[in-house]
């Protein structure tokens, strides 16, 4: 019987970083936390590598040569649901929503603390992935959209919706407590980890994405409420 090494079992970490030296340096606190890493300076490499290895999260810097981090993600989000966490060089928030638009869960501006980085990627590996007390019943309905957190599907008008982990996350959050207004911090709480540390907005970056793929015109929504001053709640208008 082969015994698995320890590279085999531990939780699989993908860099994607065409500045080599940044590059190693992430990999060594990574592979010093117990994970196995690979490191990759192409964008084309890096998604036959997400393909074949199969990563738990991928490391991707936004401006790559070539196939940039933008199309990497968006190809890497045909077939797979790992976390992506996205380095950007530029501080501009236009470039933290592009990468977020095509699926990346989280995001980093350089320079940032390679110990920060290991801490968010920890983070979201021990994100649970179904309600940890058993609580969620299958099927919370708001109206045409059905959220399964079990089975975690999402449907609308009986066709399925196609969510990131993370646009899943946020949304089984707010149906877990309809009509309860959630703050930032809550929904980073729940999501992220009470570990979190970052921007709060981008909690708002990903219940846009939400709004759009359900449908949910922020003006006047059916699903997904703002409540000013507070956050975001599920349920209808008073």
């Amino acid at each position: 019987m082969t015994i698995p090494s320890p590279r085999d079992t531990a939780p699989r970490v993908l860099v994607v970083d065409d500045e080599a030296p940044l590059a190693r340096l992430v990999a060594s606190y990574l592979e010093r936390e117990g994970f196995a890493v690979e490191v990759t300076g192409d964008g084309q490499d890096a998604i036959e590598r997400a393909r074949s290895w199969r990563p738990g999260v991928i490391v991707l810097d936004l401006g790559l040569p070539n196939v940039d981090g933008v199309e990497v993600c968006r190809t890497v989000r045909t077939f797979s649901d790992c976390y992506v966490i996205m380095l950007t060089a530029r501080v501009e928030e236009v470039d933290k929503i592009v990468g977020l638009s095509v699926g990346a869960d989280d995001y980093l501006t350089k320079p940032f603390s390679p110990r920060e980085l290991v801490a968010r990627v920890r983070a979201m590996l021990r994100r649970p992935r179904q309600d940890p007390d058993g609580s969620h019943q299958p099927g919370v309905r708001f109206g045409p959209l059905t959220v399964d957190v079990v089975g975690r599907d999402v449907t609308l008008d009986g066709e399925a919706v196609e969510l990131t982990r993370t646009e899943f996350d946020v949304l089984a959050a707010l149906a877990a407590r309809p009509h309860v207004a959630f703050s930032r911090r809550q929904l980073i709480e729940a999501v992220w980890g009470p570990g979190w540390v970052g921007d709060e907005h981008l909690v708002d970056v990903h219940v846009a994405h939400l709004r759009r793929k359900l449908g949910d015109d922020a003006s006047a929504p059916r699903f997904i409420r703002t409540v000013r001053g507070v956050g975001y709640r599920m349920g209808p208008g008073k």
